[in-house]
């Protein structure tokens, strides 16, 4: 792991995106509230949550990170939901990794969630993508003033 030791505790922003292409079947019966798993938008917010926080946990060179802020966001464009995680901290070293880890844990559970709705006759995905996941912004504040 790299010595942030000598590192300044300023305010870090990180936010993310990713989107998952899905079949006409799967974005009715989620805009219809029909999916047998639940809610699919509230159980992505939470597993992105979740992804966040244990970032250093599956990433072995992230630090622990005191988490002070998650904001996760999932809208529909036609076959595409995109999904956007912003995390905030006041911390020695930057949340990239963990907006990162909370788009790709959100999009996953997508898909673990509508995944019987996406299989075709032969029990395949054809149609079903993850994709574009990058890092919109990151920023750092000095918090000593501008």
């Amino acid at each position: 792991m790299v010595d942030i030791g000598g590192k300044k505790k300023v305010t870090r922003l990180a936010k993310a995106r990713g989107i998952i292409e899905l079949t006409d079947d799967s974005i009715e019966a989620i805009q219809k509230g029909e999916v047998k798993k639940g809610d699919v938008f509230q159980v992505a917010e939470i597993s992105a949550i979740q992804a966040v926080k244990k970032t250093p946990e599956s990433i072995p060179h992230c630090h622990p990170i005191p988490i002070e802020g998650i904001e996760v966001s999932s809208e529909i464009n036609d076959n595409v939901i995109e999904v956007e995680c912003e995390v905030k901290a006041v911390y020695k070293t930057g949340v990239e990794m963990e907006a990162l880890a909370g788009v790709n844990a959100a999009l996953l559970t997508i898909w673990d969630m509508v995944k019987y709705l996406e299989k075709d006759q032969d029990g395949q995905y054809p149609k079903t993508r993850i994709k574009n996941i990058s890092i919109l912004n990151k920023k750092k504040v000095d918090n000593d003033g501008p």
